[in-house]
């Protein structure tokens, strides 16, 4: 029988080791079967491979992915829940309602000091030495009285991402009934406060009945004016908050009115379009739904709403007291008062000049275009309005006036330049506001000119001959010069040989210097000597000549051979 069992151990133990072998290799036969049934499982022709759970395995999915290795199980068949998380790996985290208890459990108090408790308080959460209660003269321990409740055993929450920045984690809407009762308290004492005025008043006689009514309703339009939305904007009173409501779908957006580039420009950060987009269109801007933002700026009561609050400015600093939103009535009346007297006074200045002066007979005048009727200016204008032929209005570039021409000038200051000054082209003359002479003026400006320019020639010519006389003294002054010069040579040579000598000396004080610097740099700290009878002098011309002849510089590629 021992035997028999321990036969049937090896076998049972050889076919554990078969079963962790490498798998056959599949026949050429098997793989071109098993290669198409692939392909068609990917085109969708053959139901998908089932993995052990019973769900299908994308057949688009890598084999090396699907597929168990042969060494950890070759029996099983292709699945991906070794692809999934695992569940005994998951991290446990506390639900979202999950919080740390508050307060102290007040249902059960203990009546008597318990082993191992605090014992200041007698709580038994926690220590004498983290007891938060203030230090008793004798503690619960040996007195056993009052005796803290136990506060409440924390839970260890683990919180996941979004729990950690969950802000409103914990909190207790109740406690925000709290402050909602005490405003509803404080709300109605003061309406009986309020009652037991009006009560009083009435007992009294002194508020009728009417004014009673009338204010009433004031009060009640006060009361409900922060509920009423204005138009194209929603806002809660309750929560302060104003939201821009969304533009109707049936509004077309500005930049499509009209999709023609050269049309007017739309800005996509204020989104504002100031020209009329359909301007060249043909259409009246009376006729459009949008002519443009200064269409709206510009029709309407917005200029003479402008033109009054500038008069109410003017007004209030000559000293009258108007404004245009306290009192828009009064301010109307005295700007119409004002345009009146304004006129009248118009009026009776006109009156008084042409009384005065006369020509009354040229202000009834018709313009000269109506009298003539017609003009030399040629512009013939599209259906649209764009200039077809001629020419347009010139368009002021500039604020100063143009092509302004002064004292009988037929060209204007600034049309001739020459040798660095401006002048007028008409007649060469540079004096700004001088009175203008025509060809005559250039004539002479081109006879100055010929005149300064043989000036120097004549000077050159002019010159008188020298005498003998003034030649020998010439002479003589030269020779002079030239013995000054040797002398001068001379003393320079001497000049020379001495710098020379104090440069040599200065060499090998220099040499002796550095020598000495070596050998102090060769001995130890403590034992160099102090330089306290070191003699300080501004150094002389040849010592600093010496010093940079001598000087190492480590950059020098032939430092190295200097002492050679």
């Amino acid at each position: 029988m021992a035997s028999g069992t321990a036969v049937n151990a090896t076998s049972s133990g050889g076919s554990n080791d078969v079963s962790l072998e490498e798998p056959k290799k599949m026949t050429r036969e098997d793989w071109r079967k098993k290669k198409e049934l692939e392909e068609q499982r990917k085109l969708g022709n053959a139901p998908a491979e089932v993995d052990e759970e019973g769900k299908d395995i994308n057949p688009h999915i890598p084999q090396y992915i699907s597929s168990v290795p042969w060494y950890i199980d070759p029996s099983k068949r292709p699945t991906l829940k070794h692809q999934r998380p695992q569940p005994e790996k998951q991290k446990q985290y506390s639900s979202s309602g999950d919080w740390y208890k508050r307060g102290v459990q007040e249902h059960a108090v203990a009546t008597r000091y318990r082993k191992g408790a605090c014992e200041n308080c007698g709580a038994l959460t926690h220590k004498k030495k983290d007891c938060m209660e203030r230090p008793r003269k004798v503690g619960a321990k040996y007195t056993g009285m009052n005796i803290a409740p136990d506060e409440h055993v924390q839970p260890q929450l683990m919180f996941d991402y979004d729990g950690k920045r969950d802000r409103w984690n914990g909190y207790n809407p109740e406690e925000h009934m709290k402050i909602v009762e005490e405003y509803s308290k404080v709300d109605l004492a003061k309406r009986t406060l309020k009652a037991q005025k009006l009560q009083e008043e009435l007992a009294s006689g002194k508020l009728e009945q009417v004014e009673r009514d009338h204010n009433s309703e004031d009060e009640d339009e006060d009361k409900y004016a922060d509920d009423i939305d204005m138009p194209g904007q929603n806002f809660d009173s309750k929560r302060r908050i104003t939201v821009r409501n969304l533009r109707i779908r049936e509004d077309i957006a500005k930049y499509l009115r009209n999709l023609d580039p050269n049309s007017a420009y739309y800005d996509p950060k204020t989104r504002a379009m100031r020209e009329n987009p359909y301007a060249n269109t043909g259409k009246n801007p009376d006729e459009v739904g949008y002519a443009g933002d200064n269409f709206v700026r510009y029709t309407g009561d917005t200029i003479s709403m402008a033109q009054t609050q500038l008069f109410a400015w003017e007004a209030y600093d000559k000293g009258s007291e108007v404004h245009l939103q306290a009192d828009p009535t009064k301010l109307e009346l005295l700007y119409k008062s004002f345009k009146v007297k304004k006129e009248d006074f118009k009026a009776q200045q006109k009156e008084s000049i042409l009384e005065k002066y006369g020509g009354q007979e040229h202000l009834d005048a018709p313009p000269a275009e109506l009298l003539l009727a017609q003009t030399e200016d040629y512009v013939e204008y599209s259906r649209h309005g764009t200039v077809i032929k001629g020419q347009e209005k010139a368009i002021a570039c500039s604020k100063y006036e143009e092509d302004v021409k002064i004292n009988n000038h037929t060209c204007i200051w600034g049309s001739y330049w020459k040798e660095g000054k401006w002048g007028y082209k008409c007649c060469h003359s540079f004096v700004k506001y001088s009175y203008c002479t025509g060809e005559a003026g250039k004539e002479i400006a081109n006879t100055e000119a010929s005149i300064l320019e043989e000036q120097p020639r004549e000077e050159e010519h002019m010159t008188k001959p020298k005498t003998l006389v003034e030649i020998h003294q010439e002479k003589q002054k030269e020779k002079k010069k030239k013995k000054h010069k040797k002398s001068s040579n001379s003393d320079s040579e001497g000049e020379e040989k001495k710098k020379q000598e104090k440069l040599k000396k200065a060499l090998n004080a220099e040499e002796a210097r550095l020598l000495h610097v070596k050998e102090i740099m060769q001995l130890d700290e403590r034992k160099r000597p102090y330089n306290s009878l070191y003699e300080t002098r501004e150094p002389t011309e040849e010592e600093m000549e010496a010093y940079r002849m001598k000087r190492q510089r480590p950059d020098d590629p032939m430092a190295s051979f200097l002492g050679q």
